[in-house]
């Protein structure tokens, strides 16, 4: 089999990653007639089609193969940067939209323990891309090949990864103090429950029923949700009065200290073990990552 094209390869990433031909163009600094010459001719190489043309766009199966296959390389490139400002600084040159390194993050990790772990191998120049969904999802985007390792709470490795335990984030149920006064003065109840709102991530977190759940042994709750796309964005409705939320207990330790927040069930606490799973392979960056992330677990006291 001949090798595919490194150029080509990039090309295809640039267009499922940046969700068009056009992005893609722009990303790659040619034309949009350039961009689709490139996908022709590695789509007639590999003998069969690459990516669907959808709203929205989307790789094949074949596509994602190659996809993986891309970001593989990239590993491949980050390794060798790194080697090579050991030996020769000036040899190297910083990574570009082709050298991406993408890992996938729940938010609330993100928010509280996550970036700080990575600190110092982004000042270092590793060029991350840390791509966001509900810690029972990130591992998708681990298992179709986008990413090259992911934080969820899925226990079992994935085929061709390694997994790593990181501890659990305590998640906890928190309100502005007035409005908890007002609406639940006796903390959260099998009796008030059903009556508050509660501040969500999205419609995949499912945070907010399974506490109500466990907390007042109870089977299968319905509760009533608003949505904010943004772990910092839902204590910011809870200030605002919008209702409750269950939140990583990392995230509101100040503001509880400071009063500005109350816990409505102040003896339940709601753990979620999470994992890290990246590729099974030989690398420095991957295990530079592993290491930062799992010394950053450590660090924000994750048991």
């Amino acid at each position: 089999m001949n090798p595919y094209d490194p150029i080509a390869l990039e090309c295809l990433a640039a267009i499922v990653e940046e969700g068009g031909f056009e992005r893609a163009a722009q990303r790659l600094s040619i034309t949009q007639s350039a961009v689709s010459q490139r996908l022709r001719a590695l789509e007639a190489q590999v003998g069969t089609v690459l990516v669907v043309r959808s709203r929205p766009l989307r790789p094949t199966p074949a596509g994602q193969l190659l996809l993986k296959h891309t970001r593989q390389l990239r590993l491949l490139r980050a390794d060798l940067d790194r080697d090579l400002k050991e030996l020769a600084p000036s040899s190297a040159a910083g990574g570009g939209e082709e050298d991406r390194i993408s890992i996938a993050v729940n938010a609330d990790s993100i928010a509280t323990w996550a970036l700080p772990a990575l600190d110092t191998l982004a000042r270092q120049g590793l060029p991350l891309e840390i791509i966001t969904d509900d810690q029972d999802f990130t591992h998708e985007w681990l298992r179709v090949g986008q990413v090259l390792g992911c934080v969820t709470t899925l226990k079992q490795a994935l085929r061709g990864c390694k997994v790593l335990p990181l501890g659990a984030m305590r998640y906890i149920a928190v309100a502005e103090p007035a409005y908890a006064a007002r609406h639940c003065p006796n903390g959260l109840t099998p009796q008030n429950f059903r009556e508050l709102p509660f501040v969500a991530f999205n419609r995949k977190d499912d945070m907010q029923g399974e506490f109500v759940a466990r907390c007042l042994g109870l089977k299968r709750v319905g509760v009533h949700q608003l949505f904010v796309p943004s772990s910092e964005g839902q204590v910011r409705a809870v200030l605002a009065g919008w209702g409750l939320s269950v939140v990583p207990e990392l995230l509101v330790a100040g503001l509880l200290e400071q009063g500005r927040v109350t816990n409505v069930a102040p003896d339940c606490t709601v753990p979620v073990q999470l994992y890290w799973h990246c590729w099974n392979l030989e690398s420095e960056v991957l295990d530079q990552l592993t290491a930062a992330l799992t010394r950053g677990a450590a660090a924000a006291a994750l048991k």
